[in-house]
């Protein structure tokens, strides 16, 4: 069973790194996983929510890092215990695998960081949204998927890498998210 999954998982990582890929998405997906392409995002939204909910607006704020802080210690955590060679390094994949980023971690690979983080962050923002607008609320997870994608796009992800970081910020989001919302939630100050 453990190998089936894993030839499963490098014959998808050969279709996405390999096979499925164009001069135009060689440009622009490895800019999907660099955090200058997001910041305006992470921007917006501590303007967004410091502007519109006032104190609760800083709540947010503080959620939103812890989020991200136990999304990223927790993937660490859990690539110390497993130690996976990430495809970038595997010897046995040595002159078939595009590495289109700069530089190849020596971190290991399971989980991904940037699939727990993006999908931590990505739930977090579902759930306090998504009384506001749902559809705004659900690009945070078309956002997750795009992350995610280009770590295995650009070598330095199996698919499973970030399919464990995913479930594992869903599940810290939720968590977070679920908290805020019972306790603080997003709500314009009234003003008097």
């Amino acid at each position: 069973m453990k190998q089936a999954l894993l030839h499963l998982d490098h014959q998808l990582f050969n279709l996405i790194n390999g096979q499925w890929h164009t001069p135009w998405t060689d440009a622009f997906i490895p800019m999907l996983r660099e955090p200058f392409m997001w910041a305006p995002l992470y921007l917006f939204l501590l303007v967004f929510v410091s502007i519109n909910f006032g104190w609760r607006g800083f709540w947010w704020i503080a959620f939103f890092l812890l989020t991200f802080g136990l999304a990223d210690q927790g993937s660490l955590h859990i690539k110390d215990f497993f130690s996976r060679v990430r495809p970038c390094r595997n010897p046995d994949l040595a002159g078939t695998v595009r590495i289109l980023v700069s530089y190849c971690p020596q971190s290991g690979s399971f989980t991904s960081n940037h699939a727990a983080n993006h999908f931590a962050l990505g739930t977090f923002c579902f759930l306090t949204f998504r009384h506001i607008n749902k559809w705004f609320a659900s690009l945070f997870f078309v956002w997750a998927i795009a992350i995610s994608y280009a770590q295995v796009y650009v070598g330095v992800h199996y698919p499973f890498d970030v399919a464990g970081g995913a479930i594992l910020g869903i599940f810290l989001g939720f968590m977070s998210g679920s908290f805020f919302q019972r306790r603080i939630r997003l709500e314009p100050e009234l003003t008097t």
